[in-house]
């Protein structure tokens, strides 16, 4: 039986912020340095999903290239809707 887990299988897809990203900016900087750093994938399913990789081969690693990606885009796009509305 698949592990319950506080993350959601995909990361949001969207151009706009969610309370899911809201929810785990946290975890998506944690991601973000675990990745800089050259953490494998699978250490990464295991400390921050608590997913085991070994069991769970296929969700652990697409869940951690969702959030990945999702992480990235917050970095490039996303964190501009943290910063409210631009006046000008």
């Amino acid at each position: 039986m698949p592990s319950v887990c506080r993350f959601d299988d995909l990361a949001p897809d969207l151009s706009t912020l969610t309370s899911y990203d809201e929810t785990h900016l946290v975890d998506y900087l944690r991601l973000l340095d675990a990745d800089d750093e050259g953490a494998d994938w699978r250490e990464i399913a295991v400390v921050l999903f608590e997913l085991d990789p070994v069991a769970e081969p296929q969700r652990a690693q697409t869940m951690y290239a969702s959030h990945l990606a999702r992480a990235r885009w917050m970095t490039e796009v996303g964190y501009a809707h943290l910063l409210g509305p631009r006046t000008r």
